[in-house]
């Protein structure tokens, strides 16, 4: 089994987001799946599975376990198959039997996603002090992703913020992550964000575009615009552009493959 180390939403390496991907040509049971994401350790690993000419089944795996979807994984697995074929645009299924339709725009690649709703949340005051913010704007709660939703005051103060991993993961159950964002101080930018998610995945993500099913919509809304350009402030950084519509959002990016390998049975 081919497998390939792509850094996603960024154009140098070794920024971005780095995940896995495997070309499975034979069937895989979950348990093997686990393991080889648990192994490689990124925060995900995407297998792909040819279904016909320009589509394909993916999956996804957190060194903890499955997940219905991610943004950089499907960008990343995009970016192995546009390279090796001559596609323009290309159809992924996931678990949930989920279309994400991908097209090649130049070095760049745009995926489709879902939107996803979020309604009002209460931040318990434990998981504010975990995250170490002493104030917030708003909190919202994405019921699809369980992923809490909370906007601070400035980009800067996001950038710089350090939590406390052992008691983020005990100020709260039953969640995925916590994204928190801010409006960007950067004109290059319409807003920032960064995603901690200790319950399911890795302690921060370095950049997230799954979280665009919901944070486009929030964004949009609260700058009246549909097209934003967004920037994650992790260690290793990210960007992309996404635009939303009336029941799905654009997400556009950019990715670099920086290792090429093979699994040993």
């Amino acid at each position: 089994m081919h497998i390939y180390f792509v850094d996603s939403f960024t154009s140098q390496k070794f920024k971005g987001n780095p995940a896995a991907v495997c070309l499975v040509e034979r069937e895989l049971d979950n348990e093997t799946m686990q393991n080889i994401a648990a192994e490689i350790g990124f925060s995900e690993t995407a297998f792909i599975q040819k279904i016909a000419n320009n589509t394909f089944s993916i999956r996804f795996y957190t060194p903890k376990k499955e997940i219905p979807l991610c943004g950089h994984a499907t960008l990343a697995s995009a970016k192995i198959i546009f390279d090796a074929v001559n596609l323009d645009q290309i159809s992924f299924f996931n678990c949930e039997n989920v279309e994400l339709r991908v097209k090649k725009k130049d070095s760049k690649i745009e995926m489709q996603f879902p939107i996803y709703d979020t309604e009002a949340f209460e931040v318990p005051k434990t998981l504010i002090n975990a995250l170490g913010i002493n104030q917030i704007v708003n909190s919202r709660y994405s019921p699809k992703n369980k992923i809490i939703l909370i906007e601070i005051h400035d980009s800067e103060t996001l950038a710089q913020l350090q939590p406390d991993f052992l008691a983020l993961v005990h100020s709260y159950s039953g969640i995925n992550g916590v994204l928190v964002t801010a409006s960007s101080v950067d004109p290059e930018f319409d807003f920032q964000y960064r995603y901690f998610w200790p319950w399911a995945g890795t302690n921060e993500d370095p950049v997230t575009g799954g979280v665009q099913t919901f944070l486009t919509k929030y964004w949009a809304e609260k700058l009246n615009k549909n097209e934003l350009n967004a920037f994650q402030s992790s260690k290793r950084t990210g960007k992309m552009t996404t635009k939303l519509f009336d029941d799905y959002v654009l997400i556009c990016g950019e990715a670099v493959t920086v290792f090429e390998g093979q699994f040993k049975d």
